[in-house]
């Protein structure tokens, strides 16, 4: 008798509880590991940098990391030293928590910042102001 397989989700239906959880447990682990300086390199611990979310893949093996340098600027600098040291801020992450495998860390700036900034910046246009002050 063959075994059954559970249905895989569809893109469309979004992240599984699971990558949910994941992708939490590991923004919150790459944070403390970040903010504690663990990483061997003075240019990496120089940077203060918010991890917004992480995005685990289906099968947990490749984890997209958004992130943004405190105050926004820097931001290549910032990418490359976290790029340049991937593999040990691997290392610590799956050191503290309980995965089979320990995901791929991909990083990627954070525009969600970039995009509150604008839509802020549109309601305090005047013209919107105007259309609401009518109201």
């Amino acid at each position: 008798m063959a075994a059954m397989s559970r249905p895989r989700p569809s893109p469309a239906q979004g992240p599984s509880q699971r990558q949910l959880r994941v992708g939490e447990l590991i923004r919150r682990t790459l944070s403390e590991v970040l903010a504690r300086g663990e990483v061997h390199d003075p240019e990496l611990n120089g940077f203060s940098i918010t991890v917004g979310e992480v995005r685990a893949s289906p099968d947990l093996r490749v984890a997209k990391v958004y992130v943004m340098p405190l105050g926004g600027g820097h931001r290549d600098a910032a990418l490359a030293a976290l790029n340049r040291n991937r593999a040990e801020l691997r290392r610590l992450v799956a050191r503290e928590m309980t995965l089979k495998y320990a995901p791929e860390l991909r990083f990627v700036i954070d525009q969600s910042f970039d995009r509150m900034e604008a839509t802020e910046r549109l309601l305090n246009s005047p013209e919107v102001r105007r259309d609401l002050d009518r109201e």
